[in-house]
Parts: C-alpha cells; structure tokens; sequence
C-alpha cells in the first residue's frame, strides 16, 4: 500500500540505511549495517570545499559477529566519508560493543556507552537496525534450538508488538503454549 498522493516538493535530503546478516562457516554469524547521506544540491561544507550534490555526506559502516545467543564477540566500525576531519577518530571506540548480548537493556546500554560526546550520532543510530537484522537474521536456527514451539521457553518477541501479544491470534495459533487469553 503506498503513501496518500504528497504536495508538490522538493528532495532535499536522501538518508539510505541497509542491513545485512551473514551465517559464517565457523558458526558465527556478521551483521553489518551501513548509512548513506546524501544532499540534492550542491554543499558548501565547513572542512573540504564544495560538496556536489549526489556525493556521500556520511558514508559509514559498522560490522558486528555474534553467536546464537546474540553475545557480540567481535565488533568494528568505519566511516569513509564525514562533514569533518576528526569524526572517524570516534569509530575505534565502537569496538566496545564486544562482550554485549542483544538482549533487553541493548539500547540503553548503547546509548550510554556512545550517547553524545562519547560517541558518534550516526553509528549509534545504526546500532538499533543492525541489531534487529541480528535477531532476524539468527531467528530460524535460535527458534529450531530452543523449541519455542513446543518447549518451555517463549520466544523472545512475545509480547513485543499487538501481534505478538500474548492474548493474540497469532500467539495463540504458533505458540499455543504461550497463549494467554485476555480477560474482559
């Protein structure tokens, strides 16, 4: 379903995030996310001169390896092009990420780790895709491991969304275990 019809406009600014989740043949798994900034018109930029339009802004990257369990064992991030000289010096501290599990408390441990001054705005912004294309690109073999189906253990996105609340159709027909009707 698209978007309704907009007023007549002007692009101004073009924001590309992707995402991408690799099974390694050690077991592993590498997630990397990647931003793309780009302006329609020419930019006259503090440090370099004149940026064309169509040429990147910000153009970064961050590769992280976890395991089933979503422990980050390894964890790098690159940023080829910036508005200013000293942005780069900051991505070596995302290496801090190794030794954190995507699990609930990711986010606000990120935004303490690399919040403001102690990080870079557009990285942390990535960390929140990329670990979602972790979860999902992990779901299928951690869903087989720990028998959400018939076992003990819920999955983990019960009661994450309307969908997957746990009184909802959709529980109650995948995770019958889970299901908990609602009471009125």
């Amino acid at each position: 379903m698209p978007l309704s019809e907009p007023v007549e406009r002007a692009l101004s600014h073009t924001r590309q995030v992707s995402c991408r989740g690799y099974k390694r043949t050690d077991g592993l798994w590498d997630i990397e996310a990647f931003l793309l900034d780009t302006k329609s018109f020419d930019m006259d930029m503090h440090e370099g001169g004149l940026l064309p339009a169509g040429a990147p802004l910000h153009e970064m990257a961050i590769r992280i390896t976890v395991d089933l369990d979503l422990n980050i064992l390894e964890a790098e991030a690159v940023m080829d092009h910036t508005p200013f000289r000293m942005c780069p010096n900051i991505a070596d501290r995302f290496k801090l990420l190794k030794g954190l599990q995507i699990a609930p408390g990711f986010t606000r441990k990120t935004r303490e780790l690399f919040g403001g001054t102690l990080g870079c705005t557009h990285l942390l912004e990535l960390l929140g895709p990329l670990a979602t294309t972790a979860f999902q690109a992990t779901h299928q073999e951690r869903q087989y491991l720990e028998d959400w189906h018939t076992g003990s253990t819920p999955p983990p996105m019960l009661n994450s969304c309307h969908s997957f609340a746990e009184d909802s159709a959709v529980v109650k027909t995948y995770w019958p275990k889970h299901y908990r009707p609602h009471d009125d």
